[in-house]
């Protein structure tokens, strides 16, 4: 191949796009430069009616489009005007032999499969709009990038042109831009491979891909040794990925981990129901309340570890207000996140000018199903996501005591803070906010005691004597596996507790809240959180 790393001129250009954005600008470039056009179906209509010369592919190719289109550009006339090894004797000579035309630059993009998912699109339209000729093309192109230009992104056109307009391609951009082909039809293969086990509830899959569009290179990662880019998936949810940056500097990786965190712990409450708020620092949280607005449930969330609130991330389920704003921007924040924010709001937060505020038009359906994803070492660790909670649980009362309503309410909202707690957890929770929180501690009894401790210190600096956790109620993200640390959450003070069952000390952890005469209740349900 001696025109390997060679710059290469255009003479022919089949141009075959559903997303049209810049298609007419770049036709007209190339035409001006002298280059053959040929279109196929409402590409072909749109250069046509713009007054440039464009060959229908049928005259092309010799057949017309049929099957409501899904033959038209599967044909040797295309693929082997793609595919030929220009300086390869024997492949100039097929060409000669069969009338094959060199193809010099495909643009091409893909019918909108994940678009049309989102939309609840029936099964037969979804297949519809599975696209066999484009990817064949794209991937056509891409392997002879040696000879060929593939363009799949219209923001590649001005590039390409330039390219063009200084005398040819340079093989440093071909490569970049077969590269990119790759990566686009590996992208539209794994959004396929994903739907179809989604549709058909097939988790046994020999093969799994995941794939992403990428949305920024971030300055570095958890570390500044670390490279980071943030990719999203396109998944139709409220959240981190669908955000509007209303202000603020760019959002590190950690920003994002952390803000990700919050905004998912929030959307456990039905904003029409309870105004919710939660603190996140270091994807753990350092305070959460619901309340009858934001402000109050602010207050509350903050008063739970005001030390750790500092620099962290505040999360809202409801449109931010004024005075919730004023209130927030007293203490130095990272990140607000919310589903809006009123413009007076947001001229108060305006004032922070580093100060990142995000809008993300709703909350997230705790209820979605989904896949998490985790690296290991030579491989991908791959679940559903965690989308149920203890409103999903019948609830049992397994004490001789039973919970009182405020109690059984706190217990609810604690056993839900916990869901997005580090494990072990251990959430105390007092009229309708945390007041001392236990995360990721190699003992339940050390998580307990860490709770414990940190409502002190919040006490403390609300300059109230004892612990906050005095008449709370606790709930843990997992079962007991002695009796110690259900002892830690009496002595912590709490009177009621929530937790899943099932160790095979449950008996003994039963007679030890016996004991103490507080009222215990079993969900069931695990919420490990690593």
């Amino acid at each position: 191949m001696q025109l390997m790393g060679k710059t290469v001129q255009v003479r022919r250009a089949l141009l075959s796009v559903f997303d049209k954005t810049g298609m007419e600008d770049f036709a007209r470039g190339l035409s001006e430069r002298g280059v053959e056009l040929v279109s196929t179906g409402g590409t072909q209509r749109l250069i046509a009616n713009a007054g440039l010369p464009v060959r229908e592919i049928s005259d092309l190719t010799g057949f017309p489009e049929m099957m409501d289109g899904r033959v038209k550009t599967l044909h040797p006339k295309v693929h082997g005007g793609l595919l030929s090894v220009r300086d390869n004797p024997a492949h100039q000579a097929a060409m000669d032999a069969y009338d094959i035309g060199p193809i010099d630059l495909v643009a091409v993009n893909l019918y909108p499969f994940e678009k049309t998912v989102a939309s609840g699109a029936s099964y037969d339209e979804i297949i519809e709009n599975i696209d066999i000729g484009g990817p064949a093309m794209v991937r056509s192109a891409a392997k002879n990038h040696a000879f060929v230009t593939v363009v799949v992104d219209p923001a590649d056109y001005p590039a390409v042109l330039d390219a063009i307009r200084q005398g040819g391609v340079p093989y440093a951009l071909r490569q970049r831009l077969a590269a990119k082909a790759y990566a686009r039809t590996a992208a539209y293969d794994s959004a396929i491979s994903a739907w179809f086990a989604r549709e058909l509830q097939f988790d046994e899959i020999g093969y799994r891909s995941f794939a992403g569009t990428l949305r920024e290179v971030m300055r570095y990662g958890e570390n500044p040794h670390q490279w980071a880019a943030f990719y999203t998936t396109g998944e139709d949810r409220p959240g981190i990925a669908t955000t509007q940056q209303v202000q603020g500097k760019t959002l590190s990786y950690n920003n994002i981990n952390d803000t990700d965190a919050a905004f998912e712990l929030v959307s456990e409450f039905d904003p029409h129901v309870t105004a919710a708020v939660a603190i996140i620092k270091h994807a753990n949280p350092c305070g959460v309340a619901i309340a009858r607005d934001l402000v109050n449930a602010y207050r509350n969330a903050l008063r739970t570890d005001p030390v750790s609130a500092f620099g962290g991330i505040v999360a809202l389920n409801r449109e931010i207000d004024a005075e919730t704003a004023t209130e927030i921007v007293k203490v130095f924040t990272e990140v607000i996140v919310a589903p809006s924010a009123t413009k007076t709001a947001q001229d108060i937060i305006a004032a922070k000018k580093n100060l990142r505020l995000l809008l993300t038009g709703g909350v997230a359906d705790p209820k979605a199903e989904g896949l998490t994803v985790k690296s290991v070492a030579g491989g991908l660790l791959v679940q559903g996501r965690d989308n149920r909670n203890v409103d999903d649980c019948d609830i049992r009362v397994v004490t001789q005591k039973q919970p009182t309503e405020q109690e059984m309410a706190d217990m609810r909202l604690a056993a839900k803070v916990a869901k997005h707690v580090k494990s072990n957890a251990i959430v105390y929770v007092k009229d309708g906010a945390t007041v001392g929180i236990g995360a990721g501690q190699m003992s339940r009894v050390d998580s307990a005691l860490t709770g414990h401790r940190k409502s002190i210190d919040a006490a403390r600096a609300s300059g109230v004597e004892g612990a906050l956790t005095q008449g709370s109620v606790a709930a843990s993200d997992a079962f007991f596996p002695f009796a110690d640390g259900l002892e830690a959450l009496v002595a912590a003070g709490a009177t009621a507790v929530i937790q899943p069952g099932g160790s095979v000390r449950d008996d003994e952890v039963i007679a030890a809240a016996d004991a103490a005469g507080i009222a215990m209740v079993m969900t069931g349900m695990r919420h490990f959180r690593h």
